[in-house]
């Protein structure tokens, strides 16, 4: 490596720096490192760097390489050697609506919600728990869907939970993350006819009853919960009692699906779950054949509605039969096909939410956990 000339740095080539590493898009995420709220440190000695990240949200594999690639050219390009780069990931709790106590196994609950059905709302909070936990996150999924239970058939989950106590229920396991779910309770063609009363206190048990975050202790950094679509007594149950870190809307492009989404979002509002962003589900549809790309619910609803409503867009999911088709065989996109244009989409979401996650409040914690780095 050639020598590097020129003055010593000074602590305003530092801050220059700083700023430039804090203004690179996070890959896949269409954000800046600054906006999730990463912690940035670096040392100079003269013309050697060295550099220290810590990340909010889970990020593995090609896309970390892709972050050290681009900080790399950064410091290059301001004159200097990089003599180390060390990124960290610390997932952190954050913030959940006022008078909820957070769940001392697991640091962020995501609510998936829709406003009405068919909108593909549990494909899609099974491929962002798998996607999350693809890049190195602890995931569990919740299916609070306890009308219309399909979490067991996506994961290829059957059998009853165990139970060590006869009180607790150890969650199932399926592509590396936890699961529960009324439809592992009760069998496959019995219809759950319980008022919302019922409904509610099912939910709660299988939240507060779950032995969530494994054995050793370790928690959980994500439980994604798939919720009924709608905005009724579920809904409010866990608004009003489980510490929700956010919330993700789930819709098609067009005008019809939108105006039930927006109910949604103005219901996590006025509940203060702060909404992460809208996921824009079937949004365009490629031939298998002859490679047409066709927007069969009309274009463009979702980035309206969250340009209207001023939450981020976290990702396009394209309507194609290969998602379907794995659903239905219990092996999802992201885990049957990682290296698919679909899986990529589920992961960019997933990416993007836990990013926008990151970039909110933390939870106020006891200082024992903090000094545990919880």
């Amino acid at each position: 490596m050639g020598t590097l000339s020129g003055p010593p740095q000074d602590s305003g080539s530092k801050t220059r720096l700083e700023h430039q590493i804090l203004a690179l898009p996070i890959p896949l995420a269409g954000m800046s490192l600054a906006a999730s709220g990463c912690r940035l440190a670096i040392g100079l000695d003269g013309h050697r760097a060295a550099v220290s990240l810590v990340l909010g949200f889970p990020l593995a594999g090609a896309r970390a390489e892709e972050l050290r690639t681009a900080i790399g050219e950064v410091v290059a390009a301001h004159g200097c050697e990089l003599s180390s780069l060390d990124i960290a990931i610390r997932i952190a709790a954050h913030a959940v609506q006022p008078g909820v106590d957070i769940l001392p196994a697991i640091r962020n609950v995501i609510a998936v919600g829709s406003g009405k059905g068919g909108v593909g709302k549990s494909t899609t909070a099974v491929n962002l728990a798998l996607a999350l936990a693809g890049e190195g996150a602890r995931v569990g999924l919740l299916d609070a869907d306890v009308y219309g239970p399909s979490v067991p058939t996506m994961l290829g989950l059957s059998g009853r939970p165990d139970s060590p106590d006869g009180k607790m229920i150890e969650p199932m396991r399926a592509f590396g993350i936890e699961a529960m779910s009324i439809g592992l309770m009760v069998e496959s063609d019995t219809p759950m006819i319980w008022r919302g009363p019922m409904a509610t206190s099912a939910l709660t048990q299988l939240l507060t009853q779950t032995l969530w975050g494994g054995p050793d202790g370790s928690g959980l950094d994500y439980l994604i919960v798939d919720l009924p679509p709608g905005t009724g007594d579920i809904q409010l149950t866990l608004a009003q009692k489980i510490p929700v870190a956010g919330a993700v809307i789930v819709t098609t492009p067009q005008e019809v699906a939108t105006l039930d989404a927006r109910k949604a979002l103005k219901m996590f509002e006025k509940v203060q779950v702060p909404v992460l962003g809208l996921i824009e589900n079937m949004a365009v549809h490629v031939c298998s054949q002859c490679g047409h790309a066709e927007h069969l619910f009309g274009a463009g609803g979702a980035q309206r509605m969250a340009a209207q409503y001023g939450v981020p867009l976290l990702g396009s999911l394209p309507l194609q039969i290969g998602i379907r088709e794995q659903g239905d065989a219990g092996i999802p996109i992201v885990a049957a096909q990682p290296g698919s244009m679909a899986a990529d989409c589920y992961r960019q979401a997933a990416i993007h939410m836990a990013a926008v996650l990151a970039g909110r409040p933390r939870s106020a914690m006891p200082i024992a956990s903090s000094l545990l780095g919880g």
